[in-house]
């Protein structure tokens, strides 16, 4: 008997294994002084995947883009105390960078009605500061979720990993003096720049005499008052 052989058919309705392309986690950077902040959890819960590390500089790391984010009640405290001045600073060293200020569908930014604290046109003065003198955008975000939302998308975007090469700003001997200045209330750079200019050293600043203060900084020199008060 004359056996046959045939190929086999393919069947085209047979049930075949279709590798799936595995979508690889976007990964961003988060100081680890934002582990209790909402907008890491939101972003895990986005599919980001989230990696905590001691930044010296910015709060995330977004490929190439460092992020700082400040509350609005942490913005104006930073203004007060003066911190975020270093802070604005430091970020420098990252070619792109923004600050996020999040909270606006929980608390006002300023109101021209209240008069405590930082007044309405300070505020508004120091943001066009922030954008025109230290060329960093400002984004404005409703609550952690939307901020979150906006890192997701900056994460979604394919471009090269940020280097993470970058230290704290190390002051020159003229701008530790004049730091050490602003540090009393009201008096900002330009007073404190106006003390060194006509006093030269801090040490003939503490020995002046309040009038003498008064004649380059106005009222503004009853602050120096502290130095002769006891602890």
């Amino acid at each position: 008997m004359k056996t046959v052989y045939t190929k086999p058919i393919f069947d085209i309705f047979s049930k075949t294994k279709v590798k799936e392309k595995v979508e690889e986690k976007q990964k961003v950077i988060v100081d680890y002084r934002e582990k209790n902040s909402l907008v890491a959890s939101e972003l895990i819960s986005l599919g980001i995947e989230v990696e905590f590390r001691e930044l010296k500089v910015a709060d995330y790391l977004v490929n190439d883009i460092a992020i700082e984010r400040k509350t609005i009640s942490d913005f104006i405290g930073s203004m007060l105390n003066k911190r975020i001045f270093r802070q604005l600073e430091e970020i420098q060293q990252y070619e792109k960078k923004f600050l996020i200020i999040e909270g606006f569908e929980e608390q006002e930014l300023y109101n021209d009605d209240r008069t405590e604290g930082v007044s309405a046109n300070a505020i508004r003065g120091f943001l066009l500061s922030i954008i025109l003198k230290y060329k960093i955008p400002i984004i404005f975000s409703k609550d952690s979720e939307d901020t979150a939302k906006f890192i997701n998308v900056l994460a979604r975007k394919k471009v090269k990993e940020s280097s993470l090469n970058v230290s704290k700003k190390n002051l020159n001997k003229k701008e530790r003096m004049q730091f050490i200045l602003e540090s009393f209330p009201g008096i900002g750079p330009k007073n404190a720049k106006k003390l060194l200019e006509e006093f030269k050293t801090i040490k003939n600043i503490m020995n002046s005499p309040l009038e003498e203060i008064e004649k380059v900084v106005g009222k503004k020199a009853e602050v120096f008052k502290i130095v002769e008060e006891d602890y």
